[in-house]
């Protein structure tokens, strides 16, 4: 499974490409699409667009994973976040790919093991469980992690009975999907 996972804002949109190649996932693209504080909005959402399209036409995912609405005290904010997440959910649609999202406080439990883990944390976990070469910026380890958390969810469904014996572990995600042995 190839996927493109997003972490949407409006001035620093966080995008990988994770692929699931037989039990190992490896990252083939990252990074961080960032639009300066003087663009305006709409040309900051048509920056967003142009570029996941790219990466969509590059690396041809078959499903788009992002982070869910989240709380924001701010109207304003709530409005272009959810501008920025419009844009997604659009480019998504029209390229006829599966959506699934996930609210941060999952991603963090299922990357570092602790839902209020801080950003620091989580793009060390990433960096980690991936064997990147660096730690990646805050907003790329995020996307990364949103679809390191679809890849689990989906590689290791839930048990049908609560008493089985079987139970996923991050040790064995981790040996499963990298070439780390813990």
């Amino acid at each position: 499974m190839r996927l493109l996972s997003i972490d949407p804002s409006l001035r620093g949109t966080g995008f990988a490409i994770l692929e699931e190649v037989g039990t190992a996932v490896r990252c083939r693209e990252y990074g961080v699409i960032n639009n300066p504080p003087k663009r305006n909005i709409p040309d900051s959402l048509l920056v967003i667009y142009d570029r996941l399209q790219v990466a969509i036409l590059e690396h041809q995912p078959e499903v788009v994973v992002l982070e869910s609405i989240i709380y924001v005290q701010s109207y304003a904010t709530a409005i272009v976040l959810g501008a920025a997440r419009g844009v997604v959910l659009l480019l998504a649609a029209q390229k006829g790919l599966p959506i699934h999202e996930y609210p941060p406080r999952r991603v963090k439990q299922a990357v570092v093991g602790f839902g209020g883990a801080e950003k620091k944390q989580v793009a060390f976990m990433v960096k980690a469980l991936l064997g990147l070469n660096e730690i990646p910026p805050s907003d790329a380890a995020d996307a990364i992690a949103i679809g390191l958390t679809h890849l689990h969810n989906f590689s290791t469904p839930l048990p049908k009975k609560r008493n089985s014996n079987k139970r996923s572990s991050w040790k064995n995600f981790i040996e499963t999907k990298t070439d780390i042995k813990i």
